[in-house]
């Protein structure tokens, strides 16, 4: 085989040498490139498939994350329309109070009745208030006057209706107790029966005490309320909580079939870069070796 000149056997070996450690230079170029093992399907066809679900799965619970954070900001908005409510009914029961000793005059307590009308007023204007994306929190319509106050919230990157959803309904009565009507009118002076009318006034301290009486219902039906927001905030934070353990795992067990380990793949590029020059060393050797043929033709 060495006196042949026509097929340089050992030429063509290293040449493939040379093309194998370059396509496998290239891959591991490419990992520290990336920063992953897997860049396409045929990288790796298993755990292709593995990751791509793993990190669907990581951008939904991401996702998710961001919709209890959202939850949060309009379950504040409810919170913050409420306590003010509760602030006004406090003022009106001090004012009621005062209306219902005996030693006022008639023109004291018209004075007093038109202050509770003002913040029986302030009570309907906080409801028409608290909106959110032209939806009602708490006076049960929304703008275009459909009546719902009900929020389901996707707190979960899956589809089931009981484990990836809650339901925020301030007006259902088997999540608050509401002494007013429920329904349109939601958590106004009228319906929480604190509106100082013709048949509900302080003109006198026996009318004054039944106001006093509404109040109190009142504050107590609006804290409630209040407390019902309050257990709704708290499922949202250990929720929130949950699907950031479960995120964290999730990208964990994707990092380790997708990502590369660039120490190692640091290791194996210069590895092949300097495989990479012996192989063209040895090529270049190779293309020579038939040279010494031309010795037989000498005289």
């Amino acid at each position: 085989m060495g006196s042949r000149i026509n097929t340089n056997i050992g030429a063509l070996n290293a040449l493939k040498s040379l093309n194998d450690i370059g396509k496998r230079l290239e891959t591991a170029q490419l990992r520290l490139a990336t920063g992953k093992r897997i860049n396409s399907a045929a990288d790796d066809a298993a755990g292709y498939s593995i990751a791509k679900k793993f990190n669907a799965r990581s951008q939904g619970l991401g996702q998710a994350l961001a919709n209890i954070g959202s939850a949060k900001n309009l379950v504040a908005v409810t919170e913050g329309h409420l306590s003010n409510i509760v602030d006004i009914l406090t003022q009106m029961k001090t004012k009621a109070t005062q209306a219902a000793d005996d030693s006022l005059a008639t023109e004291e307590r018209n004075a007093i009745s038109k202050e509770l009308k003002e913040l029986g007023n302030q009570i309907d204007f906080e409801t028409k208030q608290a909106t959110w994306n032209n939806r009602n929190l708490i006076a049960g319509y929304d703008t275009t006057g459909a009546s719902s106050v009900a929020f389901t919230f996707q707190i979960g990157a899956g589809s089931s209706t009981t484990d990836d959803t809650i339901t925020f309904d301030l007006l259902n009565t088997n999540n608050v107790s509401f002494g007013g009507t429920v329904g349109q009118n939601g958590y106004t002076a009228a319906s929480l029966s604190v509106s100082v009318t013709s048949t509900r006034d302080v003109t006198s301290g026996a009318s004054a005490q039944a106001l006093m009486a509404n109040i109190d219902t009142a504050i107590a039906n609006v804290s409630k309320a209040l407390s019902y927001v309050g257990s709704v905030v708290n499922r949202l934070t250990y929720q929130e909580t949950s699907l950031t353990v479960a995120r964290t795992n999730t990208e964990s067990a994707r990092s380790r079939i997708e990502d590369a380990d660039m120490a190692y793949e640091q290791l194996e590029a210069t590895k092949l870069q300097i495989l990479q020059q012996t192989a063209s060393a040895m090529l270049a050797q190779a293309n020579a070796g038939p040279q010494t043929i031309l010795s037989l033709f000498k005289g």
